[in-house]
């Protein structure tokens, strides 16, 4: 009996010093990049001198009550309307709402594939082009506005020469605690993931929308789009092509956060879904990228090889409290690094986040964490299908 209790508190002690090296990997990638967000360099291109000519696509499934907004942003930008085309791609949008928007200046295309999906819409739009005479194709969803000199600070970044671009998404609504909670997950993923990574000369990831991208490259990738993750596989063309992907912070795209929990749900778990099926794409080509020595598409393997920030946090936290309490001083180590991923945090949050609102909306965040971890066991599948998040009200 002595003996199984030794074995057991053995056990106890490996499992822990595991788990804690794990997670402090996590940790410390967060933190590291974190702290290097923390520099804001502000606008670094100069004024082009040429127009660039831009198509912007839009697609828009069951998404009538935001798309007008963000159609009449575009409409409205201050660039020169002969310089840039608008197309609208939508699937199963109502005959009321596509007669609406037949009416303004742009493209529509209505489709109703067996199959919706992102991928499927840009692909319809760009084989359907009449013409291919733009240099920059930009790729908003239907629930983004855009300030009226968008399209005029991304043709200086890229007449500066830049091939891939992500703007900066910002929360267009704080109405509810999901929304709020999305918002700081968003303005995170923004400061370690986008800001932190070109402050020290890495590639930004994408996320979906805001993205902008040279023409030629992007017409020529788009047919290769197959899961619900698009914006992963365009990371992972992107990288492996070597082409770096910058990131504007002060280009601002504002976004609909999703405002209830099933959203953030169904949300999570399609992005979850993608980030592993990136992982094994990535992985297969792992060992050509460090023989060709590329750090940017290393790093971006490592990034997706981490647990989502808030089932770290859980795990974290879970492991402190019960330390705590079977191994005091060996939770000391757990306090030190839950301390540690508190401050990376703090740093990643942007002021304007950070009241006394948001701050409650924090009580959710244990649920949150019970929903990221059922997702992990629906995952099967998930990128072969679409997975709409319900937007507005």
């Amino acid at each position: 009996m002595l003996e199984i209790s030794k074995t057991m508190k053995e056990l106890f002690y490996y499992t822990d010093y595991i788990l804690f090296i794990l997670l402090s990997i996590s940790v410390g990638y967060l933190t590291i990049f974190s702290f290097f967000s923390m520099v804001k360099k502000g606008r670094r291109y100069p004024k082009a001198i040429k127009k660039f000519k831009f198509l912007v696509l839009i697609p828009a499934y069951k998404e009538d009550n935001v798309i007008f907004d963000s159609v009449k942003s575009v409409l409205e930008q201050e660039y020169p309307s002969d310089k840039f085309d608008l197309v609208v791609i939508s699937d199963r949008m109502t005959d009321h709402t596509n007669s609406l928007l037949s009416q303004e200046r742009l493209t529509l295309h209505k489709i109703s594939p067996e199959n919706s999906s992102k991928a499927y819409a840009l692909n319809f739009a760009i084989t359907n082009l009449k013409h291919f005479n733009y240099d920059v194709v930009v790729i908003l969803d239907a629930d983004n506005v855009v300030p009226k000199n968008y399209l005029d600070d991304i043709n200086d970044i890229f007449y500066s020469g830049s091939k891939a671009l992500q703007t900066h998404r910002i929360a267009k609504n704080l109405n509810t605690d999901m929304a709020i909670l999305d918002a700081i997950s968003e303005e995170i993923n923004n400061s370690i993931f986008r800001r932190g990574h070109v402050n020290i000369g890495l590639s930004s990831a994408l996320i979906g929308s805001g993205m902008a991208f040279d023409f030629k490259w992007f017409s020529s990738k788009v047919k290769y789009l197959k899961t619900s993750g698009e914006d992963k596989e365009l990371e992972i063309m992107l990288l492996k092509d070597c082409v770096y992907i910058d990131f504007a912070d002060y280009i601002y795209v504002y976004d609909e956060k999703i405002q209830k929990e099933d959203a953030f749900y169904n949300q999570r778990r399609r992005w979850l879904a993608a980030q592993f099926y990136s992982l094994v794409q990535g992985i297969k080509d792992l060992p050509q990228t460090i023989m060709n020595n590329n750090i940017d598409y290393i790093d971006k393997v490592i990034q997706w090889a981490l647990l989502p920030r808030i089932i770290v946090m859980g795990l974290i936290g879970i492991l402190t409290l019960l330390n705590t309490f079977f191994d005091f001083y060996g939770s000391i180590k757990w306090w030190v690094l839950l301390m540690i991923l508190f401050f990376a945090f703090a740093m990643a949050i942007p002021d304007y986040l950070v009241n006394k609102r948001s701050i409650r909306t924090f009580l959710k965040i244990p649920l949150l964490f019970m929903l990221m971890v059922l997702n992990l066991f629906r995952l099967r599948g998930v990128t072969k299908k679409f997975i709409h998040t319900e937007k507005g009200i």
